[in-house]
């Protein structure tokens, strides 16, 4: 716990009340107001103030992209007009897909209307707002359903507040009140809905920002709830805050790296806005380098690193914006602008045209994120058809997680080599429970790693990256990944290596007393030629090959990585294989993955023992 006084400062009332210690002015009646002192009185006051709206006008007449952005966005709200109003679906347990679209309506009809002062979408932002304020409920046992909607109607309520009737602000803020903030006070008191306030993964940032941002828009005329709500959401939001440490990784993967940073930097820049302050949040150890992490996982190809239930599409983070403005770092937003997906309206909101790129800020081309245990090698920056590789030690308890330790991706010459499945479908029958690890996608045997006696790995288990290194012609990572394999291995280790900035080395060592069957296995869509011991991938007009370099006799085989419903079918996607079906002793399986054109390299690097590759680093436990 002393996480949370080193997270926030001088927040030490709020770190004894995490510790267990409750303030002696704690409850809806009797709060400490103190802050909501320095609340800015009028609206509207969330996110984006008068200034930050003259600003971005002055950017659509000065700037080509932000010109575009807008378009396109008037062009999107226009057609939001034809749309019917949202209405209570579920789907799944779920209303999260409705809240979603709740937040992405307001946000975009409220901006044009401030921007451009277009009645239209006023008007059509106010019905948004009361046809969610009569939903019978925002969902509370899926509490992220309520959240997000909260975090939607406080939006709305404060941008569109000058458009609507008192009677119309009356029924969203009571909305606001009963369908959330209440009942996520009653979560921080320990009711169980608010076993996310407890948490420590993305869906503290996401309950705690949005039921935040629905306080700070009615604060003033529900003060003692709202004073409430804020001061357990500071203690609450440090135990996720503290995760991205050191160095800015996050153990859920990209694509919950991407969820739980925006939620953050919306509930930070709500702070900022309406009360002058962050309250020192933004000045988490670690948070300042999330950008980084965000750098680092997307490929050449415009693919990310999608480890635990990730989707392999970079999308758009309009945080990178905010993160670049925050900490002063325009590469992010360098790297923002060349994001390609659909126009987000905080990416209008948040644009930032510095940034030059990484070339000639001269970044580092392999990088390891020690709090996460994941590293990140590549050719070049800047080049679609650089070699990309992604591998992953980390923790098979972290949330969303799968039994993957030791697996990679690999990209080279515009195309996805070595693929990751990312998430299955969240609706099947236990993909959060009991049956989560039966899934083929989150097993052992889905991913590019190795299978022992057929078992999946260790659902507890962690692995540390324990050697790194980054030279031109060699740069490595050499992971621990015994834990995993216990019960069925002594001791398991694995290296991956960058070699002259071509060749992929990849090496295993397995120690066994008992015979054991150890399978290697390379997901890919390409097309597979073998001949023994090697084997040709194919993808359009570029290819690669792979040798094994060890053992002497081993050979390469293809097998199908199709699955039935309700499974996702895996269409087109191949494993290339390696058995050793009785394997004891020590044993070493190398293999060498050479991206080529038209005639491969040849290349016969030495094989050494991992305990010869060099420099060591200290594990992070």
């Amino acid at each position: 716990m002393d996480c949370y006084l080193l997270c926030l400062g001088g927040l030490v009332v709020l770190s004894l009340s995490a510790r267990g210690a409750r303030p002696a002015a704690s409850e809806p009646g009797e709060p400490d107001r103190t802050i909501l002192k320095t609340l800015r009185p009028d609206h509207p006051r969330l996110v984006a103030l008068p200034g930050d709206i003259d600003r971005v006008r002055q950017m659509i007449k000065a700037q080509e992209m932000p010109r575009q952005w807008h378009q396109a966005l008037v062009k999107k709200a226009e057609h939001l007009l034809t749309e019917p109003l949202l209405e209570y679906k579920l789907v799944g347990p779920r209303l999260l897909q409705v809240s979603r679209q709740a937040v992405e309506r307001i946000y975009t009809l409220g901006l044009l209307y401030r921007l451009d002062g277009d009645q239209r979408f006023a008007e059509r932002g106010v019905q948004e707002l009361l046809a969610i304020s009569g939903f019978e409920d925002w969902h509370p046992s899926h509490f992220l359903d309520t959240a997000e909607m909260a975090h939607a109607a406080g939006i709305g309520y404060d941008w569109f507040y000058d458009a609507m009737t008192p009677a119309q602000r009356k029924v969203i803020r009571q909305a606001i009140v009963e369908k959330a903030l209440r009942l996520a006070a009653d979560g921080y008191r320990g009711d169980r809905v608010g076993w996310w306030a407890r948490c420590s993964h993305n869906w503290n940032q996401v309950c705690n920002g949005g039921i935040g941002i629905g306080a700070l828009a009615i604060a003033e005329e529900e003060p003692p709830l709202a004073a409430f709500i804020l001061n357990r959401a500071l203690v609450s939001l440090p135990r996720a805050m503290c995760e991205y440490g050191p160095d800015g990784g996050w153990a859920e993967g990209p694509g919950y790296w991407s969820y739980a940073t925006r939620y953050t930097v919306y509930f930070l820049a709500a702070m900022q806005s309406a009360l002058g302050s962050d309250q020192g949040v933004s000045q988490t150890p670690g948070f300042d380098m999330a950008g980084d992490f965000r750098f680092y996982f997307v490929s050449p190809t415009g693919l990310t690193f999608n480890y635990a239930d990730a989707h392999e599409q970079a999308g758009s983070p309009a945080e990178m914006f905010w993160l670049a403005r925050r900490f002063d770092q325009p590469l992010y937003a360098w790297h923002e602008r060349q994001c390609k997906a659909d126009v987000d309206p905080m990416n209008l909101l948040w644009f930032d045209p510095r940034g030059d790129g990484p070339v000639k800020a001269k970044m580092p081309l392999d990088r390891v994120f020690r709090g996460v245990d994941v590293a990140f090698f590549r050719s070049a920056w800047e080049d679609p058809n650089a070699v990309f590789v992604g591998f992953k030690a980390g923790d098979n308890k972290a949330n969303h997680s799968h039994l993957d330790l030791g697996t990679f991706v690999l990209d080279a010459l515009g195309q996805r080599w070595a693929l990751d499945f990312g998430g299955d479908e969240y609706n099947m029958p236990g993909y959060f429970g009991k049956d989560r690890f039966t899934y083929y996608r989150l097993k052992t045997e889905g991913h590019n790693t190795l299978c022992i006696n057929g078992r999946n790995q260790d659902e507890q288990a962690r692995a540390d990256i324990i050697a790194f290194d980054s030279q031109p012609a060699r740069a490595f990572a050499v992971a621990d990944l015994s834990a995993g394999y216990a019960g069925s291995a002594d001791r398991v280790r694995r290296g991956v290596a960058l070699l002259d900035r071509k060749h992929i080395l990849v090496q295993d060592e397995v120690e066994s007393k008992e015979p054991a069957e150890i399978v290697w296995a390379m997901h890919t869509k390409a097309e597979v030629k073998l001949a023994g011991h090697a084997a040709t991938l194919t993808l359009g007009d570029a290819h690669l090959q792979a040798r094994i370099l060890w053992p002497a006799g081993a050979k390469f085989e293809v097998v199908s990585a199709e699955q039935e419903p309700p499974q996702n079918a895996n269409k087109g996607v191949r494993k290339l294989v390696i058995r050793m079906p009785k394997a004891s002793g020590a044993t070493r399986i190398a293999v060498l993955l050479t991206p080529y054109r038209e005639v491969a390299t040849t290349f016969e690097p030495k094989v050494q023992p991992l305990g010869e590759w060099e420099r060591p680093i200290r594990p992070r436990h």
